[in-house]
């Protein structure tokens, strides 16, 4: 079966068929950096982060581009009201984007364009559509000619007369049409700008993506990706002018994730609920985030919550669970529940795979990792081997790559002489037990207990794992 992706062009799912056999073409719109990136933000990159991993775990390779608008009226504003220069304030946040983004989890883009490094490719397109009619220059600007375009709308579904009739004409409208967006916009006192055949200026917010896709990966795209309040006139505006200039399709797939909501509400400087990335990660870890996000459909809202965080915290506490090692005096005997085990280990990697072929039902494929946890709990208690439980481990392993969740801790050189230590401890108190020493047995338990060290006791040994 081939992924199945849900498009919303055609408002449905479609096969996944590329424009070049094991290549996949992604572009995903990033933030205008203007302030700290906020949990939104996150959300959109972890989900195209998740779709990308799948991608990759099924043998595509994956060209993926999350841009940078990096000059836009927010920034200036913003820099204004600071004092400091615009290309400076908006290269800090980069650097704190990107430091979120590698806190999350989520992989490095394998581009990173920037509208300020794409201004030769915007004013090559922009001069393209005016030579062709769909634009045209006004004191300086340059607008989109939007009824010049018969396919405008066909992303949003809407229909141009009724957009036309939510505008009230303004006296000092200069446009043609109000629908008309700005490719182009003229310089103003105290504003970045840069030489054009129009004078100089600075590019419209749409129009970078255009260039950037352009200049990226020609005309067209495999899969282009954003929040779905990205849809209009974002992303309506980007297929106008691309498509216009290149005659060719834009994009194959058009992909938008839900909008979270924290505690029902919606997230809005108005209600004063904007969470910073970097306050999140204070107070919650980065798998707690992408778990909330794995177990809801993509396309849906997804309600953030301390109880949902903390419900997601609690999930994954039972995966780390179930990679915590065998009693190594322990072998199960029984062929019949080994060959049952290895059997259902072959059976849910399968359902994984359909699962995230089905538009990326990851919630569907948690599923199948919690099945392999109860297993594999049940096999420890029937005392299962570590060489037996191993198989089915590697798999959670495999599974938790490719969803991007850390279910356990590089060692360091430190933290290996740590574990030699810590098993000292676990063996000598378990030669304590016998010898009836019960007080100093409990205290060697109760110390490693205050370091986050969880012992646990069967008549064969004792073993011990690092509490989440």
């Amino acid at each position: 079966m081939s992924i199945q992706l849900y498009n919303t062009l055609t408002n449905k799912k479609e096969p996944l068929e590329t424009l070049e056999p094991g290549k996949v073409k992604m572009y995903v719109c990033g933030p205008t950096v203007y302030n700290k990136a906020h949990i939104g933000h996150a959300m959109s990159a972890m989900v195209f982060d998740i779709i990308r991993r799948y991608l990759e775990y099924r043998g595509y390779e994956v060209q993926f581009a999350m841009n940078f608008t990096d000059v836009d009226d927010k920034i200036i504003k913003r820099a204004n009201e600071m004092g400091v220069d615009p290309f400076k304030l908006a290269e800090g946040y980069i650097d704190d984007f990107q430091q979120d983004m590698k806190d999350l989890n989520i992989k490095p883009a394998t581009f990173n364009p920037r509208a300020t490094q794409e201004i030769d490719e915007i004013i090559q397109i922009v001069q393209g559509l005016v030579d062709k009619g769909y634009a045209y220059p006004l004191d300086g600007d340059v607008y989109f000619r939007v009824r010049k375009d018969p396919g405008y709308g066909k992303l949003s579904g809407r229909n141009i007369d009724d957009m036309r009739s939510g505008f009230r004409k303004e006296v000092d409208d200069r446009k043609e049409d109000p629908l008309d967006f700005a490719l182009w916009k003229s310089a103003k006192p105290g504003e970045p700008s840069w030489e054009s055949p129009w004078g100089p200026g600075r590019p419209g917010w749409h129009i970078e993506c255009s260039a950037m896709n352009h200049h990226l990966f020609g005309d067209s795209i495999d899969i282009h990706g954003g929040g779905n309040d990205l849809i209009f006139p974002h992303h309506e505006n980007e297929i106008a002018q691309s498509e216009c200039y290149t005659g060719k399709p834009f994009a194959r797939y058009w992909m938008h994730n839900g909008m979270l909501r924290l505690n029902g509400e919606k997230m809005s400087k108005s209600l004063g609920n904007i969470i910073s990335i970097q306050e999140f990660l204070k107070e919650h870890s980065a798998n707690s985030f992408r778990y909330l996000i794995l177990n809801s459909a993509y396309r849906n809202p997804i309600i953030f919550s301390e109880e949902t965080l903390s419900q997601a915290e609690k999930a994954v506490d039972r995966m780390k669970g179930a990679l915590k090692p065998a009693n190594p005096k322990t072998e199960l005997k029984d062929k019949e529940a080994i060959a049952g085990f290895n059997a259902k280990i072959a059976s849910v990697k399968e359902d994984f795979i359909t699962n995230m072929d089905d538009d990326f039902n990851s919630a569907g494929a948690l599923g199948c990792i919690f099945e392999l946890v109860r297993e594999i709990n049940t096999m420890r208690d029937m005392g299962a081997s570590q060489a037996q439980l191993d198989p089915a481990q590697d798999q959670i392993r495999e599974f938790a790559d490719v969803f991007g969740l850390i279910l356990e801790e590089e060692k360091s050189d430190a933290g290996q002489s740590a574990d030699v230590f810590i098993q000292m401890l676990v063996d000598l108190r378990f030669e304590l037990k016998k010898q009836k020493n019960w007080p100093l047995a409990d205290q060697i338990r109760k110390s490693l207990g205050e370091q986050g060290i969880t012992v646990e006791d069967s008549k064969e040994g004792s073993l011990w794992y690092r509490s989440a």
